[in-house]
C-alpha cells in the first residue's frame, strides 16, 4: 500500500470540488483498478463498555461530563459479546469491531478480559476489530497476539481543527497510537468525521495526513456528525448528502486500496444516496441497529438494498489473511504495568465548556 504520490492541500481541495459527474468517474474508475466494486465489507459495532469516558470530544455522547442519555455501563461479559458476534456473524457480517469508552488501555483484568475476547472471536473465524483508546506498543502487541486483525483509531479531523473540538489528549497521540499498532502484525483502521463545523481545507488536511501514512491504512472510515443532544454539537445542521459523497470519491483517488467506510449517519441518507456512496467508492459499512450509541440502519434493510443494487457481503479475511490465536498461557508479551504519558493539552473549547455547565444546572 505504498502509493508514491504526495498531495498537497490544493490537490486535494480541487479534486474534492471537482464538477461531481468528472468526480465520480474518477473515483469509480479508481475503485474498479483495486477493488470488487459488487463487493461491500459488513462490520457490526459492539459497544463492550459505554458511557463515562473521561474525554471532552464535542461530537461524543459517551463523554462523561456531559448532559446526554447515554448511561455508563461496565466491561461486558465473554458470553454476551460471543453471543452478539454470533447474531452478527448469522446476519452476514464478516467483521466485528468492540469498542470500549476508555482513554486509553491500562493493564489489568479489564484489558486481559478484551483480549480473551478476542481469542473468542478470531476462532469464530472473523475479523476482529477493536477500539479502547490510545495504546502502547506492548498492548498492541499482545492484542495482536491475541488474534486482533484490525484497530481502529480515528485522526477524527484536520490537526488543527482537532484542537477545536478536543482538549483533553493531543493530535500526535493518535498517530503514536497508530504507530504503535503498525509495529504488530494488526491492520489499521483509521478516519474521521465531517459535519462538526470544518471547512473543506480541514476535511482535504484529514485525507492527506492518512494518505501520507507508509503504509496508507487498511481501513478509513467516513463518518458524518450524529448531532446528540446534550454534547456541544448539538445544534449542527447535518451534512448534505453531496458532501458525503464527495468526502467518499476524494478517500476512494487519494486512497486507492483502502477500504473506504461508510460509518455513521446513514439513517440520514436516501437508499439512493447509499448507492452513490457505493460507486464513488465506499465498500464498506457497519451493519446493526446502533453504532455504539448512535442510530444505524437495520441489518435487514442493508440486506435488501446489498440485493436490489447486485451487492454481496464480502468474506472474512478476502483482503488479508487470518491472524493466529496465541493463547494467555503461550504469549510472549505480558502487563508490563506502562503508565504512558499521554499529553492533556487543556486549552479552553468554549461550546465544550457550555455544555458541561448545562449539565449542572
Amino acid at each position: 500500500m505504498n502509493h508514491s504520490k504526495k498531495w498537497t492541500r490544493e490537490e486535494v481541495v480541487a479534486l474534492y470540488n471537482k464538477p461531481m459527474m468528472e468526480l465520480l468517474y474518477e473515483a469509480a474508475s479508481i475503485h474498479r483498478k483495486y477493488h470488487d466494486p459488487n463487493k461491500v465489507q459488513v462490520s457490526t459495532l459492539v459497544s463492550i463498555k459505554t458511557g463515562g469516558c473521561p474525554e471532552d470530544c464535542g461530537y461524543c455522547p459517551q463523554a462523561a461530563r456531559y448532559h446526554t442519555q447515554v448511561e455508563a455501563e461496565g466491561l461486558m461479559g465473554i458470553d454476551k459479546v460471543k453471543a452478539q458476534a454470533l447474531r452478527a456473524k448469522a446476519s452476514g457480517s464478516s467483521r466485528i469491531c468492540m469498542g470500549a469508552a476508555w482513554r486509553n488501555v491500562k493493564d489489568g483484568p479489564e484489558f486481559d478480559q478484551v483480549l480473551e475476547m478476542v481469542r473468542s472471536l478470531n476462532k469464530m473465524d472473523m475479523e476482529v476489530c477493536c477500539t479502547l483508546g490510545m495504546i502502547t506498543e506492548n498492548q498492541a502487541q499482545r492484542l495482536s497476539e491475541a488474534g486482533l486483525y484490525a484497530y481502529n483509531h480515528n485522526i477524527d479531523s484536520s490537526e488543527e481543527y482537532y484542537e477545536e473540538i478536543i482538549s483533553t489528549r493531543g493530535y500526535k497521540d493518535r498517530l503514536q497510537t497508530i504507530e504503535n499498532v503498525r509495529k504488530t502484525n494488526v491492520t489499521v483502521c483509521s478516519g474521521g468525521i465531517i459535519g462538526m463545523g470544518e471547512c473543506i481545507e480541514d476535511r482535504a488536511d484529514m485525507l492527506m495526513t492518512l494518505a501520507s501514512m507508509s503504509p496508507q491504512p487498511e481501513s478509513v472510515p467516513i463518518n458524518a456528525l450524529v448531532p446528540v443532544e446534550g454534547t456541544p454539537k448539538e445544534e449542527m445542521q447535518p451534512i448534505s448528502i453531496w458532501e458525503m459523497v464527495r468526502m467518499i470519491a476524494t478517500a476512494r483517488i487519494v486512497l486507492p486500496e483502502t477500504q473506504v467506510r461508510l460509518s455513521a449517519g446513514r439513517t440520514r441518507m436516501s437508499r439512493e444516496g447509499q448507492a452513490l456512496c457505493f460507486f464513488a467508492g465506499a465498500n464498506s459499512i457497519f451493519a446493526g441497529d446502533k453504532l455504539l450509541t448512535t442510530p444505524n440502519p437495520d441489518i435487514h434493510e442493508d440486506m435488501k438494498l446489498f440485493e436490489e443494487l447486485g451487492l454481496v457481503p464480502q468474506q472474512a479475511f478476502e483482503k488479508h489473511p487470518q491472524p493466529k490465536t496465541t493463547e494467555a498461557k503461550n504469549a510472549q508479551y505480558h502487563a508490563l504495568g506502562e503508565k504512558p504519558k499521554w499529553s492533556r493539552p487543556e486549552h479552553k473549547i468554549q461550546d465544550n465548556l457550555d455544555a458541561q455547565h448545562q449539565r449542572k444546572k
